[in-house]
């Protein structure tokens, strides 16, 4: 019998390359975003496609509730849906934080909350949940960003102890740099704040990165990244986390570095800019 998975966050990037990489494995594939004209060609795949808001929870329990409907089961969920709010702590507004949150945090937690009961009763699944390197290693102008996706690992940490006796497991994938266009929507976000004036070494440091068009050269490929999820999602005995690219690599090895090394790199990077 064909497997089953719930993608979120389907409309570009990594999502849809996770759409298309489980798709070509023959799973049953529910790819979903915001806006389902926007997914709506991965039906050509062969995709089932549904709009899914994930900070609404009847969208969410509805979605759960079709797929199991018609397919009887959930093999496997992927949240992927997600943004990047950059700047400064002080110069970002409590609800823009608020709405980061609600996203990369809440967003997961809703899936989650909605696929278990389904996962439990049959004794199986497989949960993964998509962070990103940031969350170990914070840079200036990321907090938020950051924050979330830390809040994100901590809960994935906990959940997936709190399952194992199940049969369930929880992933998560952590990617550095991809090459996709979250980076020009995150410097919208960042562009959008009222400045207070005390941080503009800072926003020319993200300047300077939308000058080089807002990609680094390390980037991974939202393909490579697909792969990553893929394994995950399907290797028989998953480990707890899956960096992807030689940068997430190195940079969660910097976390061995003591604080003030790193501090000191950071002041460099700003007296630079």
């Amino acid at each position: 019998m064909a497997k089953t998975v719930l993608i979120t966050g389907c409309s570009s990037g990594i999502g849809r390359a996770t759409a298309r990489a489980f798709r070509g494995e023959d799973w049953i594939v529910y790819a979903t975003a915001r806006d389902a004209d926007d997914v709506s060609d991965l039906a050509d795949l062969g995709c089932e496609t549904a709009a899914l808001d994930v900070t609404d929870p009847g969208a969410v329990e509805s979605v759960v509730d079709r797929i199991v409907t018609e397919e009887g089961r959930i093999d496997c969920l992927v949240n992927n849906a997600g943004y990047g709010q950059f700047g400064p702590v002080e110069d970002l507004p409590t609800d823009a934080l608020h709405r980061q949150f609600d996203v990369n945090v809440y967003g997961p937690h809703r899936t989650v909350r909605a696929v278990l009961p389904h996962m439990r009763e049959r004794g199986d699944g497989r949960i993964v949940n998509v962070s990103s390197v940031a969350s170990r290693i914070v840079t200036p102008g990321m907090g938020a960003y950051s924050g979330s996706k830390a809040a994100l690992e901590a809960l994935t940490d906990a959940l997936r102890n709190e399952v194992e006796a199940y049969g369930i497991e929880a992933v998560l994938v952590q990617p550095g740099p991809v090459e996709t266009e979250f980076g020009e929507r995150a410097e919208d976000q960042f562009a959008a704040l009222e400045r207070s004036g005390a941080y503009e070494s800072l926003y020319r440091i993200f300047e300077d990165r939308q000058l080089l068009g807002g990609q680094l050269p390390v980037a991974v490929s939202p393909a490579a990244v697909a792969e990553t999820i893929l394994e995950a999602g399907v290797t028989p005995d998953p480990d707890p986390r899956y960096p992807v690219g030689t940068v997430a690599e190195l940079a969660l090895k910097t976390r061995l570095l003591p604080d003030g090394v790193r501090d000191a790199g950071f002041r460099l990077l700003s007296r630079i800019a």
